[in-house]
């Protein structure tokens, strides 16, 4: 039972390999609607750090299958990562990353770099190609801080684990287009943190008014998308006050405005 390596994957993978995720993908097909689907993520980056804004919607095929799922997870000190896709796989995969750092930190007496932190989920997700072969696909984005650049970085992924290193912003999931394009119009390179945390909710509200999959502020219910925020201080996740705050802004200016604020000419 000697780990025997840093690598916590490849030991689980010699001693239980069935516990891994995507290790006995379903027979035949078409059960892709058994699993409830994460929705939209979006990451950006602003000077001296990055940050990642998930809404809280969970569909299972067109019905909501959970109204207040947590879709971000703070990876280590320094990176987090944030689901789309086919939930339950993707909640075991951030999961299992998560120890994959600590067990490679406690192993080798230091951190991976962001670069290596990258590079090692794209081969977890790499793993996972059986199960995106019969439909159960997760997309994830890991974003981080860069200790050595001394900035914010993002990274995306494809199904079979190709990896992507996103400039400026990113947006994954079912109301991914929308969200993009509503960040295209309203980034700056100079954004603070609070005008970042903006950007990310105006963009999910407008993939929420877009797409039926994508939930956007629950005044009521008092749900509200989750923010994580890393900087050189290390990994926070904003308070729900201060998310709320913002959120309920949104949506006031959404009252005057329907169709959001517009970017700047000139």
């Amino acid at each position: 039972m000697s780990a025997g390596t840093s690598s916590f994957t490849e030991f689980v993978r010699a001693v239980s390999p069935e516990l891994l995720p995507g290790h006995n993908p379903p027979q035949g097909g078409g059960a892709e609607h058994l699993t409830p689907d994460a929705t939209t993520i979006v990451a950006l980056t602003f000077p001296g750090g990055v940050l990642l804004a998930g809404d809280r919607r969970a569909t299972q095929g067109n019905v909501i299958a959970n109204r207040d799922m947590d879709k971000i997870f703070r990876t280590d000190e320094f990176s987090a990562v944030a689901i789309a896709g086919s939930a339950g796989i993707g909640i075991e995969l951030a999961r299992l990353y998560q120890v994959e750092l600590e067990h490679y930190e406690k192993m080798e007496g230091r951190p991976l770099s962001l670069e290596g932190k990258a590079n090692k989920l794209a081969q977890m997700v790499r793993g996972n190609l059986g199960m995106a072969m019969q439909g159960f696909v997760v997309v994830p984005v890991l974003v981080g801080y860069d200790e050595v650049t001394e900035e914010g970085r993002v990274f995306s992924y494809d199904a079979v684990g190709g990896r992507y290193e996103e400039r400026r912003y990113h947006s994954v999931g079912s109301g991914s287009v929308f969200a993009k394009g509503s960040v295209k119009k309203l980034y700056r390179d100079d954004l603070t943190r609070t005008e970042a945390v903006k950007v990310a909710l105006e963009a999910l509200y407008d993939a929420a008014d877009e797409d039926s999959a994508t939930g956007g502020p629950d005044l009521h219910r008092k749900i509200f998308p989750l923010v994580d925020v890393i900087t050189e201080d290390g990994h926070r996740r904003l308070p729900a006050e201060e998310v709320e705050r913002l959120a309920v802004e949104v949506v006031e200016g959404r009252s005057e405005h329907p169709d959001g604020p517009t970017a700047r000419l000139g």
